[in-house]
């Protein structure tokens, strides 16, 4: 697995990790302290603002999981990877992609996120 592959599978697992300490643990080996998130309905800038972003995105889909949904592409500092919010039974709810800068010391400096496919209210 290369180093963005472990990125990658370390920022999605930080969507995942419902225990608080836990999550902020990951969010600091994976992000740097000024990074930013943004997509077309949430944004959090540093690891407050991303932690806070994460736990609101769980409460409103309970027991809902992130996975990849392809290949992760990359070149130079950066990364592109499709994503699906997943409920209990499996099936993706919401998909989208994200585009990822990833500083010199190999954390997420900035992801910007677009939707493809979200429930309609």
């Amino acid at each position: 697995m290369s180093d963005i592959d472990t990125l990658v599978q370390r920022y999605i697992d930080t969507w995942n990790e419902t225990d608080g300490r836990r999550r902020r643990d990951l969010i600091g080996r994976t992000w740097t302290d000024t990074a930013r998130y943004v997509d077309p309905m949430m944004s959090g800038d540093g690891p407050n603002g991303i932690d806070a972003m994460i736990a609101g995105v769980q409460q409103r889909f309970p027991g809902h999981k992130i996975r990849l949904a392809g290949k992760i592409d990359a070149h130079n500092d950066c990364a592109r990877f499709n994503w699906e919010l997943a409920g209990p039974d499996g099936q993706a709810l919401v998909a989208g992609i994200d585009f990822a800068v990833v500083a010199g010391d190999q954390r997420l400096q900035s992801v910007t996120g677009f939707i493809d496919r979200m429930p309609q209210p």
